[in-house]
């Protein structure tokens, strides 16, 4: 089974083995988001505009991401923990539960904000002249929801199986069509931005078509049943209590763009938030795939867990720790140091450009020490520390940048927004840290494969 190999195959080739599938993969899911961005941007006379408009519904887009990584957040690595313990009926029972839980949410979501989609767009940052172009986009985003939110919640599923490449694909098949597609709807049929988020759609279509098709199939260790998608208040509170650290990270993510648009739009202008649009997309470039490795040693770290192997979980937590801090930090200075190469990456609009040259290398200048955070706060996933990961989550978002991104423009104007998200996340990092220095050795030294108290897996008893 790909299962056991969590647990015997060397540590070091195995994190290499799951980790450059899904880091991969989400380079090439980065791909929805970047290539629409670039083709609207460098669309002559309204592209700054068309931008700015898809900038404005980036925290709705982050909001539905938020709800489908609830689900895949907290019951992948709960499933892979039961795993670890041989109890394969509790996996699979903890995925259908999943899998009933992301169609519920793929309706209620979508039909609150199609209910209060005028409203809400202008209260996030838009204005009279990037309205039209935020409303096409997020209308024909929202009628696909259901796959998008299918793809991304189940995903995790896969990659908990040790089947990393088979999520790969789930992935490239849907990137690979929105490549194709996007010039096709943009500009063959003259759709514009709707263009952008049909083709999208259509993409992720592809995709969970893909995912649904080998999670029903003998291949899966883990399998959608019919019998185990009936609701269990039990593991769906389960999945809730580990998911909602991740949801909290994505959905403060969401949060932080509305400050920041609605900040920018008072003290700058629509440039300004066309400016935050161009570096929130730079940032992609170094936070998608640090998602890509924590999704690949997620499962490493939770099956070598509920497996009572501590050893390999230190040595899975130090390999991410050097991984994540010399990445971030190298991408993140190289941000620093060409702004301008970024910027026109995204726009063909010169004060958009000139201004994001002044202020990408403030907006990134945390992220070289971000690793640090990444890589603790994966590992207390992990490990179904569910209230600590929510701390971590809610300090750097929440406790930080929401009340600095309101303060700091008092002083500053607009660029104080930008100042803020740099001084939140060096602090956070740092204060992950130092949490995790004291607590990872106290949480392993009380841990154990036959105790029902060590993981939140173990809380759930398989009495069907």
């Amino acid at each position: 089974m790909d299962e056991e190999k969590l647990g015997t195959e060397k540590l070091g080739k195995l994190i290499f083995t799951m980790t450059i599938s899904t880091i991969a993969a989400q380079i090439v899911n980065l791909m929805y988001s970047v290539v629409d961005r670039m083709y609207i941007g460098h669309i002559e006379n309204v592209g700054g505009e068309m931008l700015t408009g898809i900038g404005v519904v980036t925290p709705v887009i982050m909001i539905i991401s938020a709800f489908s990584s609830f689900v895949g957040g907290g019951g992948a690595p709960l499933a892979s923990i039961a795993a670890g313990k041989g109890d394969h009926r509790l996996a699979d029972r903890i995925l259908g539960n999943g899998f009933s839980l992301l169609l519920i949410l793929s309706v209620v979501v979508p039909s609150l904000f199609l209910i209060v989609k005028r409203p809400f767009l202008y209260f996030i940052g838009a204005s009279d002249a990037t309205y039209g172009y935020a409303n096409e986009y997020i209308t024909a985003y929202l009628v696909g929801t259901v796959m998008v939110m299918i793809t991304v919640g189940l995903t995790p599923f896969i990659i908990a199986q040790g089947n990393s490449r088979t999520a790969m694909l789930s992935v490239i098949i849907g990137a690979v069509a929105n490549i194709a597609l996007d010039p096709l709807f943009i500009f063959v049929f003259n759709m514009g931005v709707r263009g952008a988020a049909v083709a999208t759609v259509i993409s992720q279509t592809l995709s969970a078509v893909w995912v649904l098709y080998y999670l029903v199939s003998d291949k899966a260790q883990m399998r959608i049943r019919k019998e185990f998608m009936i609701p269990d208040i039990k593991i769906i509170l389960k999945i809730a209590s580990l998911g909602v650290s991740t949801f909290v990270m994505s959905i403060t993510e969401s949060l932080i763009s509305i400050v920041m648009n609605n900040g920018l739009k008072r003290y700058g202008g629509d440039v300004y938030v066309g400016c935050l649009t161009v570096m929130q997309s730079v940032m992609q470039f170094v936070s998608v795939p640090l998602t890509g490795y924590t999704q690949g040693v997620t499962p490493v770290i939770s099956y070598n867990y509920g497996a009572g192997e501590r050893g390999r979980v230190k040595g899975a937590f130090y390999i991410s720790l050097a991984v994540l801090f010399i990445y971030t930090f190298s991408l993140a200075l190289l941000s620093i140091l060409f702004p301008g190469m970024f910027a026109r990456m995204f726009t063909s609009s010169a004060d958009i450009i000139a201004l994001t040259e002044r202020s990408l290398p403030i907006f990134m200048a945390g992220m070289l020490v971000f690793g640090i955070q990444r890589a603790c706060q994966t590992t207390f996933v992990a490990l179904g520390q569910a209230k600590i990961s929510l701390f971590i989550a809610l300090l750097r978002k929440i406790i930080l940048l929401v009340p600095l991104a309101l303060i700091f423009p008092i002083f500053w104007g607009a660029d104080g927004i930008f100042y803020a998200e740099p001084v939140s996340d060096t602090i956070a990092a740092l204060t992950c840290g130092m949490i995790f220095l004291f607590t990872f050795n106290k949480i392993l030294s009380r841990s154990g494969p036959a105790k029902a108290s060590d993981t939140n897996a173990g809380e759930i008893n398989d009495e069907k």
